[in-house]
């Protein structure tokens, strides 16, 4: 096994950097203290909790939450070992997801049947998820204003407000937080590799698959993250070799330095598969019991396939809809009547994309990001269709993630080859941010009660008999 960088080796990358930087593009006073990464999660959290904060007043929502706490008697039980054993054995509401289970027995033993408290625990996890992902980006890259940005694109985003304003998705929230977690524990494992190390990241990831199988691609996950940010994959001179950022005017002190790091913990692409084997048996593991809870409760008898794969190319185009442009945010989205232009005109649109990325393939953040899009909406695209929806909101929680990397990363490469100081790009991202905020506090609103949220569905809606019926109760 290489050895890690020295110490040494890492004081140079630093100094070097910090050298290399012309001074008009330096942060300096007030700015530069802003940008220090406490000062940036203090303003992450607080930013969140002042958006989020009415949903503490917000009632249970009549779809499933009644399944899943108001009337279910095995939260209630006085036998915690009869609770217990229900979580992990039970395929209620088409899931096996026993730390989701015992976190609502956790809530209802605290806050008995008050939906405040469950709301707070939710919006709680979201704050915690949005802070990781900046710890998880700042440690594996460097760069604390990029991390931040995607970290706020992630808290603000309205089409999230469904994830966190719907106690019956405490299971969403809950398998991002070990997601992320399992994401940071990989790359100390990444730095030292150990089977101590090794072990956590698959504890890790097994609470994930238990709250939630939606996780289900995380190896495929870390394979990205292998290429870009952690540079582990031994391409030597091929045409994959990442292009240095265009902050690194670097000197051949820093490239020296940077090589020993980087080539320290490099491993062929093979090798880097093999290792990612324990975490794919759980993987299928996750699956075959997932699929089983589903099948029992009839969850997947829907639509056929020909249609399941049209609906799934058009979805992943409005789901990039969704992210630049969220209007008409729905808790329903029933399918679309699809002809084959609409099918072709999205997959020709997937395809470019596609290409370009690989075209810029050097700058390793658009290619992680695109794929992790890609990829981790997967088991929720509708190939294996679960429910009558075309698409949901809360399937974007974790896969917005990879399109907002491309957008903060992508940005901020383009204001640094025009020598842009990183003050000029704090306006426009405060207004993004200010904007996305706005609409995510309007888009709370609508869940203020059941009627208001219903009636706003089926203003939106073209008829939904799934939508009037949820009015009608």
């Amino acid at each position: 096994m290489a050895p890690a960088p020295s110490k040494t080796a890492q004081q140079k990358i630093r100094k070097a950097r910090a050298d290399s930087v012309p001074p008009a593009t330096r942060p300096s006073g007030l700015f530069a203290s802003m940008m220090q990464p406490w000062m940036l999660a203090i303003v992450l959290a607080l930013l969140t909790v002042a958006v989020y904060f009415p949903v503490h007043s917000h009632p249970f929502f009549t779809m499933d939450d009644d399944g899943y706490v108001v009337n279910n008697p095995h939260l209630r039980s006085d036998s915690l070992a009869e609770t217990i054993s229900w979580a992990f054995t039970s395929y209620d509401l088409a899931n096996w997801h026993p730390v989701t289970w015992l976190s609502h027995v956790a809530d209802v033993r605290m806050f008995q049947s008050d939906p405040s408290g469950h709301h707070d625990v939710n919006l709680l996890l979201h704050i915690a998820n949005a802070l990781l992902l900046f710890w998880v980006l700042l440690h594996a890259t460097g760069y604390a204003g990029r991390s931040f940005m995607v970290a706020g694109l992630f808290a603000l985003h309205p089409i999230n407000v469904e994830t966190v304003a719907w106690i019956a998705e405490r299971k969403n929230v809950l398998s991002l937080f070990f997601f992320l977690l399992a994401l940071g524990a990989y790359r100390r494992y990444a730095l030292k590799p150990a089977v101590g190390r090794y072990v956590v990241v698959a504890v890790l990831y097994a609470f994930g698959l238990m709250a939630k199988p939606q996780i289900i691609t995380f190896p495929f996950v870390l394979l990205l993250w292998d290429f870009w940010p952690l540079q582990r994959i031994a391409f030597g001179h091929s045409l994959f070799a990442l292009r240095q950022s265009a902050t690194s005017r670097v000197s051949g002190e820093e490239r020296e330095a940077k090589s020993e790091e980087r080539l320290s913990g490099q491993k062929r692409f093979s090798w880097l598969i093999l290792e990612k084997l324990p975490l794919l048996a759980l993987s299928l593991a996750s699956a075959i019991l997932t699929m089983r809870a589903q099948g029992q409760a009839g969850a997947m008898r829907y639509y056929p396939l020909s249609v399941r794969l049209g609906n799934a190319i058009v979805s992943y185009v409005r789901y990039i809809g969704k992210a630049f442009w969220p209007s008409r945010l729905a808790v329903f989205y029933s399918h679309p009547e699809l002809h084959a232009w609409d099918v072709t005109a999205a997959l020709l649109l997937l395809l470019a994309i596609t290409a370009f990325v690989l075209y810029r393939r050097d700058e390793g953040f658009l290619v992680v990001g695109w794929f992790w899009f890609l990829g981790t909406l997967v088991p929720m695209i509708g190939i294996v269709q679960v429910g009558e929806q075309a698409m949901a909101d809360r399937y974007a929680y974790l896969s917005f993630i990879g399109l907002f990397i491309m957008v903060g990363w992508g940005v901020s490469e383009l204001a640094d080859r025009r020598h842009l100081a990183p003050v000029t790009l704090a306006a426009p991202s405060a207004a993004v941010l200010l904007i996305l905020a706005m609409l995510t506090y309007r888009q709370l609103s609508y869940w203020s009660d059941n009627v208001t949220l219903w009636t706003r569905m089926l203003a939106i809606s073209s008829g939904s008999y799934e939508v009037e019926e949820n009015l009608g109760v």
